[in-house]
This record gives C-alpha cells, structure tokens and sequence, in this order.
C-alpha cells in the first residue's frame, strides 16, 4: 500500500498540519530572474508535493521571473507558517479561513488575497463497505484524526453540526503521526479526516473504495489560498499582484493538461517520478478540487474571492468559540489581486 501520510500543505493543508512535525528544508527557485527581481520568499505545505504542480510549473517555466520576481519556496507546518507570514520572515504562504480568521481575530495581520482551492480539501473519508453514507451515520463511531487543531477538527465539527450532533457523539481517536487513514484502512476506527486530494486517492490505488463527506452543503469553509502580511502587502504589492497572475496561468496550464504538472513536480521533487500513476491521480483530484463545486470542467481559474463563504464561516466559527476576537470580512481578505471577487 502507498504512504498515506499526508502531503499537503499545510494548513492543509494540515491547517492542515500540527507543531511538532519536522519542516522540511527549503528548496531555492530553479528559474533565474534578473538581478533587480523582487524577491519573494512563498512558504508552501510541509512536505514538498504533487499539489504544489502550479508553483513549481511557474517557477520553472518563468513566469515568475517575466513578473520581475525571484521566487524561494520553504515548506513550513501551518503552525509556523501563519506567524511567520504575519511577521513579513515569510512574505507569502499557503493557508485556508480556518486558520486566517483565528489568526486574524488574534492580531496576527494578514490578508487571504486569492483563493488556490474554490473546494474546502478537508473532509471525512469511510470504507463504502461501512454504511457511513452522511454524516447523520457518523453517531456512535470512532473517527480518527491527527489531533484537535487546525482545519481537519474545525471541518469535523461544522461536519457534525449539520447533522445536528457534537463531538460528544462519536469517539474522537488522535493520531499525531497522521496515521490515521492507515488505521482507517487496518480497521481501527470507522472513519478519519484527509484531504480530498490524498487519502481518498491513495486508498482507492491501494484497492480500498471509501466515501467520501464534505462540508460544502451546510458550511462552504474557504479552502487554502494565498495569504500575505501587511508588511508585505504595503512593500510589495506590484510583487505580490505578479506572484498571483503567473501561479494562476500555471493553474490553468496544468488544469488543461496535468502531464505539466506532473512533469513540474517531478523535477522540483524527484522522488515523486517513483509513482507516477499515483502523483497523476493526486494532481487530477487538486485540480478537481481548485474550481469551486458547480464550477464547469474547463472554467477558467481566476482566484477569486468568495466573500460569502467567507462571511458563513467567520460566524460558524464565532459560534464554535474560535474567534477571539470579532472580526470582518474586511479585516482578512483584499480581493483586489483578483477578477470576480
């Protein structure tokens, strides 16, 4: 059976992530840019990935360099990611709202300035042989997750509300080695958060059918995008504007073709060239995942804001009593960087 540790981002993806998971070294952009280029430092999930095609195929391919820019990557665990970026040490990064918002209630200034998933990647997998169909069918189960954090126990939570039932209802069994779709699969709990982009996927390679639950009906939680300091924002947004119009036209290069970002990944991480099929299967279901649900196949991906998903999650959030302090639309996202917001 392939890995099933997960390979996102953080906050992701593992808003997504936890402290305490080793961060992966930093990886210098591969394409030159002139000397007067702007430098960015981009802090991407915390092992370095297929899902992070669109960044490598820029980079590689230039368009970074033709925005006057100089690109690093370092793969940070959200934890230190968000503070970090709030600090301008790192002037962008990966992050969703359910880590912005808290973030941003706590005086950590940032702003969400494009949106990379229009699907909330965070989701609840089960065996299809289980019966678990809703999540009314959670009740009762053991459902395993990395740890009561970030965005994977905010998913679970909004998951169970919408089929009226608490954390108290089911048996919540922490796996801080995110081995828990590993124990999904050796039958140790009934049920495990994942991304929509890894555990699924690995699972159905490795021969196991799962189904899969989201969030999207009842709380549409933004999912990662672009986050930037205010620092930065100030010092740099002709960088930052450059930075989103080349990663969105390498999205939409390899959402025509995903044997580009394939071959990007490849070359920016090696040891992915070992599973191809796998890293194929991953990159399809990302790119799935970048147009909001309903989105047709072939849209273009604009990066757009979606300011109402954003306001229903700053109140489910507020009354789940995550939210410090109040907070506004305003306050986390600049639509500006961005058409159709």
């Amino acid at each position: 059976m392939p890995s099933l540790r997960p390979r996102l981002i953080a906050v992701a993806l593992a808003s997504l992530v936890a402290a305490g998971v080793v961060v992966v070294a930093c990886s210098s952009s591969s394409s030159p840019a002139p000397s007067a280029a702007t430098k960015l430092t981009v802090g991407l999930g915390y092992i370095p990935s297929v899902q992070f095609a669109a960044f490598y195929r820029a980079d590689q391919a230039g368009y970074y360099a033709a925005e006057g820019l100089s690109v690093t990557f370092q793969n940070q665990i959200d934890a230190d990611l968000v503070p970090k970026v709030g600090q301008g040490t790192v002037d962008l990064g990966l992050s969703d709202g359910t880590s912005v918002i808290p973030a941003v209630s706590q005086g950590i200034p940032i702003r969400y300035v494009a949106t990379i998933y229009g699907q909330f990647p965070s989701i609840v997998l089960a065996k299809s042989s289980s019966g678990i169909a809703s999540a009314a069918d959670l009740k009762g189960k053991k459902i395993g997750i990395p740890g009561k954090y970030g965005s994977s126990w905010v998913m679970l939570q909004a998951l169970l509300s919408s089929a009226n039932l608490k954390t108290s209802d089911v048996t919540v069994v922490e796996y801080p080695d995110f081995g828990q779709a590993t124990a999904l699969a050796q039958g140790a709990v009934d049920a495990a958060t994942g991304f929509v982009n890894n555990e699924p996927v690995q699972l159905r390679q490795s021969g196991i059918d799962v189904k899969v639950l989201t969030v999207e009906s009842s709380v549409p939680l933004p999912g990662p995008g672009i986050i930037v300091g205010a620092t930065t924002l100030q010092a740099k947004k002709a960088a930052v504007s450059g930075f989103v119009r080349a990663t969105l036209k390498a999205m939409n290069e390899i959402a025509a073709d995903p044997s580009v970002g394939v071959a990007a990944a490849t070359k920016a991480v090696p040891d992915l060239a070992k599973d191809p099929a796998t890293q194929l299967a991953i990159l399809n279901a990302t790119i799935a995942a970048w147009r909001p649900v309903g989105a047709a196949a072939g849209s273009p991906i604009t990066g757009a804001v979606d300011s109402g998903a954003w306001t229903k999650t700053i109140a489910a959030m507020g009354s789940m009593g995550l939210v410090a302090k109040p907070v506004t639309l305003a306050d986390l996202v600049d639509t500006s960087f961005t058409t159709g917001s």
